[in-house]
Order: structure tokens, then C-alpha cells, then sequence
């Protein structure tokens, strides 16, 4: 039984490996392979069409050709022999050049000369061999590709030889290259037919493709939907859900400010009622208490509303971390930044200023030395923040971006303790389409690195 499980597995284990040989092959983008599923049909077929044509036609004709040419030779030979009178070999010839097309001489105390090579592929050669040994079964010498429109036959005769040169269109089916020519050039026709089909076709998939990930990096792009009937469809339903989405972003909005202002209204008066009472230690912890729940709600909010409202703008990168810089150096903290690439992006400057803020303000709550790098030579913007602090344990560094999860190291709390700072900053990455991810710092703290695509 094992052994047959082992006989029936190995076949199955073969097959996927050479499915994934295969699939690393194929390519990946939808033109391409719509392209492959046309042209591989089409080559298919036109191989198997020039194959029968090879076989049925071109080498028939070919054969009886070579066969007639033969056939003629051998006469020749056998008035040759039948009368060898004074005057015969003028006659003879006179008739081969004007009756047959045949150029022939007789060769007097001659051999034949020395076997030539055989050519690779030649249809000729074969077929014109094969019927001088049939028809006429003596020594012979052919060359079929010395002089591209002669071909030259020697036979062996007693003492002599006879030298035939004929046209090798006498011998040969030299015209049937024009099918091959007329059938790959209205393949090539048709392929190009295809490809401008199918490149009009991919061009609205390739639109709502972008449409999509324009929308999905909070960028408002004109979208309108084309092509064929399914893909329609499928932009439609892409603007009834983008409508849908931004219905409900507004009337969170909407609540949020709502809930905003109450709460501020009431934070307000509560400050108005402390500084109107006296000024004990208790009123003064009840300040602190204040202030740190007008913190912590500011950060609640900025949570629940992602900054969804804000359009995407051009910002400049260099000010916005210059400005950073300048806060963690007030701070007392050293501060590098480093800028390789483009200044110029396009994100949702509020909401991307929030996100480097609460890295950097991270960095500087934890560690002394601060080191701010950005990269955007490529299609990606890479942005890193760089500390000397404690760092996060490898195992615990995706905890850190839950919403209200705050480790003993206290690396994800913002200012007011509420456990935000890196949930709010990963959300906005997103929003953005790119991501926020943790490892060592070369400092020896903690490296967050802001990966969006530009």
C-alpha cells in the first residue's frame, strides 16, 4: 500500500511542479494574456495548415516534377544508346534544348566527379535522387544547390557521362512559397486587428483600475464608465459604491462633529466652573483632569474620523519634515533628517502630517536621538523614524497598532495616555494605500517605517 501511494504521488507532485514552473512562465497582465489566447490558436492552426500543405502539395508536386525531368533524362538516354550513329549527339541535344528545355552534353572519357554535400533540408535533392535511381538505376550526380535557378544531373554511361542542365522550376514546386507568404501575411493582419481590438477593450479595465486605487488613496479622479457591456457593469457598480462610501464618511462626519461640539461645549464649561471656584490642590487636580480628558477626547475623535474629508493635495515633503525636525529640537531632543528624491507628493497634508507627527513624537517621548530619513526616488515614498530608546519586542510589534493597547514600554500611547498614537497613524497609511511597519533601528531604539505609494 505504501508503495502505491508513493506511485501515485510522485506523479501528482511532478505535475505541480511543473504547473508552477509553467505559471511562473505565463504572464500576468490580462493584455498579454488575452493576447497569448489568440495568437496561440492561430499559430497552431497555421502550423498544421503549412504542414499539410508541405506534405500534400508542395512535396507532391515537387515529386512528380523530379519524376518528369527523369523520365525525360532517361529517354534521352536510351536514344543515346539506340543510335550511337556519327551526328547523333548534335541531334540529340537539339532535341533535349528545343523539345524538352533541357540543356545536355555529352562528356567524352569523363567521370563523375567527387559526391557534393547534401543539403539539410531540401525536398529536391530527395525526390530527384529517389526517381534517378528508380528510372534509370545507373551511377549519377546531382547538384541541387550550386546555381540557385539551375539544377545539374550526371549520369554514368559506359566511357562517357551525360550532363543535364535544366531550369530547377522544371523540377521543382518554386511558387508554392507564395501560399506560406500570403498565409502569414493575413496572419499578421489579423493579429494586428486583434491587438487594437484588445488593447481598446483592457483600456477601460485599466481606468477603473486606477479609479479604484485613486479612490482608495482618498484622491478624487473624474471616472466615467466604458467598454464592453460587463465592464460597465462593473464601473458602475464601482461609482454606486464609491457614492455609498462617501454618503456614509459624510454622515459620520457629520455625527462626529455633532458629538465634537457638544462635548467641547461641556469641557468649556467645566473649565469656566474651575476657574471661578477657589484655587485649592483639588481644583488644580481636577485642571489636570480636564485638560487630560479634552486630550484624550481630541484623540478619540481624530480616530473615528480619519480625516476621510480631506482631499489630496500637492504638499511638500522637505517642509512638512523640516518643521518636525524644528519641534523634537525644541524639545531638547537631536534631531537629523535626511531627504533623497522628489519633494513633491500628493497626500492629504492634515492627516499625513498627523501620522509622521505621532511617529516622530513617539520617538521622542522614548529616546534622546532622533534620525528622520525619506526616500521617493522611486514609485514608493519610504519615510523612516529612527530613535534610541527601549524599542518594542519583535513579538509585540503588530499589538502595538490595535486601537487602546498600551504596552508596559508605552511605545503606542499618544499624548494624552489614550493608546491612539499608532492605530490613528497606521489608519491614515492605509487610507493612503501604503502601511506602516516596525524593526530595529540602526540608533538601537525603534525604526517605524511609512510606506506609501507616490
Amino acid at each position: 500500500m505504501k508503495l502505491a501511494r508513493v506511485l501515485v504521488g510522485r506523479p501528482g507532485r511532478i505535475y505541480q511542479r511543473f504547473a508552477r514552473w509553467f505559471s511562473g512562465l505565463m504572464p500576468k497582465g490580462l493584455y498579454a494574456r488575452s493576447l497569448i489566447i489568440i495568437i496561440a490558436p492561430m499559430v497552431l492552426l497555421q502550423s498544421v495548415i503549412a504542414y499539410a500543405f508541405m506534405e500534400r502539395h508542395w512535396q507532391t508536386v515537387t515529386r512528380r516534377l523530379s519524376s518528369a525531368v527523369t523520365a525525360d533524362i532517361a529517354a534521352l538516354i536510351d536514344v543515346y544508346e539506340s543510335y550511337p550513329q556519327e551526328g547523333g549527339t548534335d541531334t540529340l541535344e537539339r532535341i533535349a534544348a528545343e523539345r524538352l528545355g533541357l540543356d545536355v552534353e555529352i562528356l567524352r572519357g569523363t567521370d563523375l566527379p567527387p559526391p557534393a554535400p547534401r543539403p539539410f533540408f531540401s525536398i529536391l535533392d530527395e525526390a530527384l535522387s529517389e526517381e534517378l535511381q528508380r528510372q534509370i538505376s545507373r551511377p549519377f550526380w546531382t547538384d541541387t544547390v550550386g546555381r540557385s535557378n539551375l539544377i545539374e544531373v550526371r549520369i554514368k554511361l559506359n566511357g562517357d557521362v551525360m550532363r543535364v542542365i535544366a531550369r530547377r522550376s522544371q523540377a521543382y514546386a518554386s511558387n508554392s512559397h507564395i501560399f506560406l507568404v500570403w498565409m502569414g501575411g493575413s496572419s499578421m493582419v489579423l493579429l494586428g486587428v486583434a491587438i487594437l481590438f484588445l488593447r481598446n477593450q483592457i483600456r477601460p479595465i485599466l481606468r477603473l483600475a486606477d479609479a479604484a486605487e485613486s479612490f482608495g488613496k482618498g484622491r478624487d479622479v473624474e471616472f466615467r464608465p466604458r467598454g464592453a457591456r460587463e465592464v460597465r457593469q462593473a464601473g458602475h457598480a464601482f461609482l454606486e459604491m464609491r457614492r455609498r462610501i462617501e454618503r456614509a464618511i459624510d454622515q459620520r462626519t457629520t455625527m462626529l462633529n455633532g458629538v465634537s461640539h457638544d462635548l467641547r461645549t461641556i469641557m468649556t464649561r467645566f473649565k469656566l466652573s474651575l476657574a471661578l471656584v477657589e484655587q485649592t490642590p483639588e481644583v488644580e487636580d481636577l485642571k489636570r483632569d480636564v485638560d487630560e480628558m479634552s486630550r484624550m477626547l481630541e484623540g478619540y475623535l481624530a480616530f473615528a474620523r480619519g480625516d476621510a474629508g480631506e482631499a489630496a493635495v500637492t504638499t511638500d515633503l522637505r517642509t512638512l519634515l523640516e518643521e518636525l525636525q524644528g519641534d523634537a529640537q525644541r524639545q531638547g531632543h537631536h534631531t537629523t533628517l535626511e531627504m533623497v528624491g522628489d519633494p513633491m507628493i500628493t497626500v492629504r497634508p492634515d492627516a499625513f502630517r498627523r501620522l509622521l507627527f505621532n511617529l516622530v513624537a513617539n520617538a521622542a517621548r522614548h529616546g534622546d536621538e532622533i534620525a528622520i530619513s525619506a526616500n521617493h526616488e522611486t514609485r514608493w515614498l519610504v519615510v523612516t523614524v529612527d530613535d534610541d530608546g527601549p524599542g518594542i519586542p519583535p513579538d509585540l510589534r503588530e499589538e502595538v497598532f490595535k486601537p487602546f493597547v498600551r504596552l508596559d514600554e508605552a511605545r503606542n500611547q499618544d499624548e494624552g495616555g489614550s493608546g491612539l498614537g499608532l492605530a490613528i497613524a497606521r489608519d491614515i497609511a492605509r487610507s493612503h494605500g501604503g502601511d506602516i511597519s516596525l524593526s530595529d533601528a540602526p540608533l538601537g531604539g525603534l525604526r517605524a517605517t511609512v510606506r506609501l505609494p507616490a
